[in-house]
């Protein structure tokens, strides 16, 4: 006997949706896995944080959004040189890529512990640009740990440019004493040159001034 409940209906017409009919429905496309390099493989991250970024306008005077994402401190694995990249949260683009050498500062937003600012030569339009900066967090500890990650960055790479300096320094004065070693070699090449030249004129005057007795 058939049934006019209405949910009865709706049951029945699930469970016919529900049945497996053992049929096999190939793929049109096959998509290949495509490896993708973000270009942060031989780097190493001290700090991870979710935050909004902004830069100043300086044309337009007004601060403008640059992205919400992740912000991180990337140490490289071999020259240990540390650089800022903040990548928008969908698109993953990104809004800020630059070193993080000892000149630099960061400083809390005036009037709000959420936010700090600093300056920085950016290359994330593929072009180094002198940036303001200002960075705004969830949390008031998030904003002091990214500030005091930032200082204590900036102080540990003081070491570094000095020694960079030194050894520009001294590779310089190897290239300096090398090139003077070489002005000696032939300086004395030339002065043998002179000898061997006087030597062979006076044994010439002294051959032809027997020939001629």
């Amino acid at each position: 006997m058939a049934s006019n409940d209405p949910e009865h209906k709706e049951e029945e017409t699930v469970a016919a949706e529900d049945e497996d009919t053992g049929a096999q429905v190939a793929p049109i496309v096959k998509l290949e896995e495509v490896a993708v390099t973000t270009g942060e493989e031989d780097e190493d991250a001290i700090l991870d944080l979710k935050a909004k970024l902004y830069r100043f306008d300086k044309d337009g005077n007004q601060w403008k959004e640059r992205g919400a994402g992740s912000v991180k401190f990337l140490k490289h694995k071999q020259t240990g040189k540390v650089r800022l990249v903040m990548r928008q949260s969908k698109t993953l683009k990104i809004c800020a890529n630059h070193l993080v050498i000892p000149t630099m500062t960061v400083q809390e937003h005036a009037g709000n512990e959420k936010s700090c600012v600093w300056h920085a030569a950016d290359f994330s339009d593929g072009e180094l640009k002198d940036e303001l900066f200002c960075i705004r967090f969830g949390s008031i500890d998030n904003c002091k740990k990214f500030m005091e990650t930032f200082q204590e960055v900036a102080e540990s790479q003081q070491g570094k440019e000095e020694n960079k300096d030194a050894s520009n320094a001294a590779g310089l004065l190897e290239k300096l004493s090398v090139g003077d070693e070489k002005k000696e070699e032939v300086k004395e090449k030339e002065e043998v040159k002179e000898t061997e030249k006087a030597t062979e004129s006076e044994e010439k005057k002294e051959v032809e001034a027997a020939s001629s007795t």
